[in-house]
């Protein structure tokens, strides 16, 4: 690695000049000619392993050069599959040795939510870039935790909200900030699946960040804010469980309504009973919708004037991570900073206060 400059090395020359970068010019913290950033997934899990391992096979400025895990067994695999060499294997108690390894650049945190927060930390603590899944932590103070350290690191973070590069998506957002059907009136919003998680399972686990309202609500909650163009200012919701044996310590279903400035009012569901995928949004000139929303492909949609928006064909994740790796490599702020986990995971926990309470309206 000779060839290269050492991050380690180049935050001891240059101190705080760094901080030119995050102001939008070019990045001084990685060469020009490095073409590819290298991504460290941190747990390899379902989503690590079904979707962003395949996902950076696609990508164009970034790609799979390392591991951490706390499974062995799966070292082996992982290796022959993706040629990561020894030197870029880490578990949970030595990923801190990130900090000397200038292969990767950026670490992507894909551990149950109730670990985002350690995790995230600990990569910006050894100076790479953080990519988090969502939602990104537990509560509003873990949020903040991150920025802090990414902001103390000089180093970038992005949320994994892959819904915010789809394309259709795009297109919904750009109705919202344009108002090309009108001003919004209303939302409706769900996304959940028919389904059970056996015992030991992380989604049943309060702790760790299971429950309906942490692993799915957040895709109708941040849809409704892209949607609209605004900042809800109250939050109201149920949380229940019909299936308490299995959900004894989280939320089966939440309903819930956010209220924003004017007093459009977003009504959203996420259930781990119900299959649902939709964004409905009313507008005072017409209507736009997308069917599903969320889905990992066949994200479609229509409006109320014939407009049609067919399905991308393209892997969602690898464009997400393409277009976070490359406002790294030039410098600019992430499509979908910390700021945005943030503000959903304070929706999410004032849901919760609204339930304890009997659905009674908070105040954001």
């Amino acid at each position: 690695m000779s060839d290269k400059i050492s991050r380690k090395n180049f935050l001891k020359t240059t101190g705080s000049a760094l901080a030119v970068a995050s102001l939008g010019f070019p990045s001084i913290i990685l060469p020009r000619k490095k073409e590819k950033l290298g991504v460290a997934l941190v747990g390899l899990g379902n989503y690590s392993t079904s979707r962003l391992a395949p996902g950076l096979q696609q990508t164009e400025h970034c790609e799979l050069r390392g591991i951490v895990t706390g499974s062995p067994s799966k070292i082996p695999v992982w290796q022959e599959r993706y040629g990561i060499p020894d030197g870029n294997v880490y578990n949970y108690q030595t990923m801190h040795e990130l900090a000397s390894n200038d292969d990767i650049d950026v670490v992507y945190i894909v551990v149950p939510t109730g670990l985002h927060a350690k995790y995230a930390i600990n990569a910006a603590e050894a100076g790479k870039h953080v990519w988090c899944e969502k939602p990104m932590a537990m509560n509003v103070d873990e949020c903040q935790s991150i920025i802090d350290a990414v902001n103390k690191n000089d180093v970038q973070l992005a949320i994994g909200y892959r819904m915010q590069h789809e394309p259709n998506t795009r297109t919904i957002i750009r109705y919202g900030k344009e108002e090309t059907y009108g001003s919004v009136t209303g939302v409706q919003t769900g996304a959940g699946y028919n389904g059970s998680h056996p015992e030991g399972n992380w989604r049943r686990d309060a702790e760790l960040g299971g429950g309906a309202l942490y692993d799915m609500g957040v895709y109708p909650i941040n849809a409704a804010r892209y949607a609209t163009s605004m900042e809800p200012v109250a939050a109201s919701g149920i949380q229940r469980s019909e299936r308490s044996e299995m959900y004894s310590e989280v939320d089966e279903t939440t309903v819930f309504e956010l209220e924003f400035p004017g007093g459009v009012i977003a009504k959203g569901e996420t259930s781990f009973g119900k299959s649902m995928n939709y964004l409905d949004v009313e507008c005072t000139d017409g209507w736009y919708n997308l069917r599903p929303f969320q889905s990992y492909s066949g994200v479609q949609g229509e409006t109320s004037d014939g407009t049609k928006l067919p399905p991308d064909p393209n892997h969602q994740q690898a464009r997400q991570m393409d277009n976070e790796a490359l406002a790294i490599k030039e410098g600019r702020p992430p499509v979908v900073p910390g700021s945005e986990g943030l503000r959903d995971i304070r929706i999410v926990r004032a849901i919760m206060m609204s339930s304890d309470k009997g659905g009674s309206q908070i105040k954001l």
